[in-house]
């Protein structure tokens, strides 16, 4: 999509130096690290408050991220609350393997949801420092992002009032379905997409967890998969076709299917409850390259989906955001544009390490559910290596648990 024609003369106009579209982890960090240095900007959102602060999403942040927000002054409940893990579980042909990732890279993963961090960064940005986030905003455009007097327009939920903002930069946060990845005219991008023609059944239960750290089940009927939220709710994921429907999985067959793919020689019996969320998510992965246009800056999934087969997506929304901040401080203070001109480059090396990680470790996981003796036979191997050469263990858990160097 172009750029959108000029919202009329008759709209409301405003300035700031920087518009943020979508209040993920991504749009809040930039927000809070622009409000930190004084920076102008405006956080738009389409969604509510108490839905951005609710909405389920993944749990698992690698530690250099956690540091990195820490010094910035963003993590001081996420260290207060996060269950810090270092151990995996592999579950295969009826017998359990630990693995200690934490022991080989000296990292750890902080269990912390999502919504959690959400409100977290809501609250530092808008309560406490007094930034300007606008909530429920709809027919969000965009005008000459191309150029340099971009803007953006909207209209405010509560007059009908179309607004615009006259503004420096876009950062374009909102997500998968979201309207800025469309801001990029086809011509100036690659958009390269990957499907891996699986789906997984995400389920939240309210059971406490039944393992003291992430298992992976590894079986001929499907993958499976246990991740602790919180004391009383537990994840789990089941591997089904994609579009499948969830309510072809009533809460005897989930049960069924999670005890038997999970089970091992050992292992104790899962907690079962109540199912409080079921969806099918369809596995695939998305680039967009580069992650800029003209004075537009994606972050995070409007620029790249990671399917959750390694935990990557919120890591890499942290990592655009941490990059695009610090970026867009040194031009608006110093007129110094180096750092967002190569901000693209430096985001998708890490970008594409993890999305080929996400890929190798999804051979792995579902080679024996594919019905391709060969892949299957390959995926074992993997597997056996990982867990018996350490040379293979440390590079895993180098991938795994992610570091702060680029790549």
């Amino acid at each position: 999509m172009t750029a959108a024609a000029p919202p009329s003369s008759s709209a409301s106009l405003q300035r700031t130096r920087v518009v943020v579209v979508g209040a993920g982890p991504a749009g809040l960090t930039i927000a809070n690290i622009l409000r930190a240095a004084s920076v102008d900007c405006v956080l738009l959102e389409t969604e509510s408050r108490e839905f951005i602060e609710q909405r389920p999403r993944a749990g698992f942040i690698e530690e250099w991220a956690v540091r990195a927000l820490e010094r910035r002054g963003l993590a001081d409940r996420l260290l207060e609350q996060a269950q810090a893990h270092g151990e995996c579980e592999f579950r295969f042909a009826g017998e359990r393997h630990r693995f200690r990732y934490g022991e080989l890279s000296g990292h750890r993963h902080f269990v912390y949801p999502q919504p959690l961090l959400v409100t977290d960064l809501v609250r530092t940005y808008a309560d406490e420092t007094g930034g300007d986030i606008r909530f429920g905003v709809r027919d969000v455009e965009p005008h000459a992002v191309d150029s340099d007097r971009p803007s953006v327009a909207y209209t405010d939920p509560d007059t009908g009032e179309r607004l615009r903002i006259d503004c420096d930069v876009v950062a374009g946060c909102d997500g998968a379905r979201g309207v800025t990845r469309g801001w990029v005219p086809p011509e100036r991008a690659t958009f390269a997409r990957h499907d891996y023609g699986i789906g997984w059944l995400a389920l939240l239960a309210e059971a406490p967890p039944s393992s003291d750290c992430v298992v992976f089940g590894v079986h001929p009927r499907g993958f499976a998969a246990h991740m602790a939220r919180s004391p009383q709710v537990t994840r789990y994921y089941l591997e089904c076709p994609p579009g499948d429907d969830p309510e072809n999985w009533p809460h005897e067959r989930v049960w069924s299917e999670l005890h038997h793919r999970l089970s091992a020689d050992g292992a104790g019996p899962l907690t079962e409850g109540r199912l409080i969320e079921k969806r099918v998510l369809d596995m695939h992965n998305y680039v967009v390259e580069p992650m800029a246009y003209g004075r537009l800056y994606l972050a995070g999934d409007s620029a790249h989906l990671a399917a959750p087969i390694a935990a990557k997506g919120m890591n890499l929304a942290l990592n655009d955001a941490l990059l695009l901040g610090d970026a867009l401080v040194a031009y608006c203070h110093k007129g110094d544009d180096s750092a967002l001109r190569g901000y693209s480059e430096a985001c998708l090396r890490r970008v594409w390490q993890y999305q080929e990680f996400s890929q190798w470790l999804s051979e792995v996981l579902h080679g024996a559910s594919s019905g391709d003796p060969f892949r299957a036979a390959s995926a074992a191997a993997r597997l056996r290596r990982i867990l018996g050469s350490p040379a293979a263990a440390a590079a895993f858990a180098e991938m795994y648990i992610g570091k702060d160097a680029d790549y």
